[in-house]
């Protein structure tokens, strides 16, 4: 892994703050002197992560409609996501936790990481403000929404060109079965995609619905790159 590549945690004019958005409530259970857990910074930092993934997506993405964005927000706000860009940050060992939190792997455990990261991001909210913010999270959230749309577009590819040809060419893409090859226990079926009668791609698998997506990301990719 490139670690240069790595987002960095950013600067606190007030140190504290981290430390108490990295502060476990199971921290606070085992020392006594400790004032406050990360909870309260925690709710704060969902709330600013919530209106600022809505204002980045509406902002960078005209071109999407409400349910859209609606879903894209989702993505981008949930646990294994958030939890993800604490990673990134390498959150987990630099968290206060209990003995106890600890032993039990918390520094992997994805709703602590998820919660840590909320907890960073409204510390850094009081700390330095609403742009502050905006600015640190939106590379983390352009590149998290290409990772989205592309992994959705790979799980079913036959929507997403579906959608382009319908808007590109206001026509819905035929699939053709244009060939079966192999012995009865190993066929392989061959399909190609046409919209208007233009061939836009062909693809291959073990049955009609396989080789029928491997046509629409073979096409995904042809409109992608012309």
């Amino acid at each position: 892994m490139d670690h240069s590549s790595l987002p960095a945690l950013p600067k606190f004019r007030d140190a504290s703050l981290l430390v108490r958005a990295l502060t476990h409530s199971s921290y606070l259970n085992e020392h006594a002197g400790t004032i406050e857990d990360n909870e309260r910074l925690e709710f704060l930092g969902d709330a600013v992560l919530d209106f600022l993934a809505g204002a980045v997506l509406y902002n960078n993405y005209p071109e999407m409609d409400e349910g859209e964005l609606t879903k894209l927000r989702a993505a981008l706000v949930n646990t294994e996501q958030l939890a993800a860009f604490a990673g990134d940050l390498t959150l987990g060992p630099l968290l206060r936790l209990g003995k106890g939190e600890d032993d039990s792997g918390g520094r992997q455990r994805p709703t602590l990481l998820c919660a840590a990261f909320e907890a960073t991001i409204g510390a850094y909210y009081l700390d330095a403000g609403l742009e502050a913010v905006r600015a640190f999270i939106e590379p983390l959230f352009d590149k998290a929404v290409g990772q989205i749309i592309a992994a959705e577009k790979e799980v079913d590819p036959k929507s997403h060109f579906q959608e382009w040809a319908q808007a590109a060419r206001t026509q819905t893409p035929r699939y053709v079965e244009i060939g079966i090859t192999g012995p009865d226990h190993n066929r392989v079926y061959t399909v190609e995609v046409l919209v208007s009668d233009e061939s836009f791609g062909i693809g291959s698998g073990p049955n009609k619905q396989a080789a029928a997506q491997a046509a629409a990301r073979a096409a995904l990719a042809k409109v992608n790159t012309s």
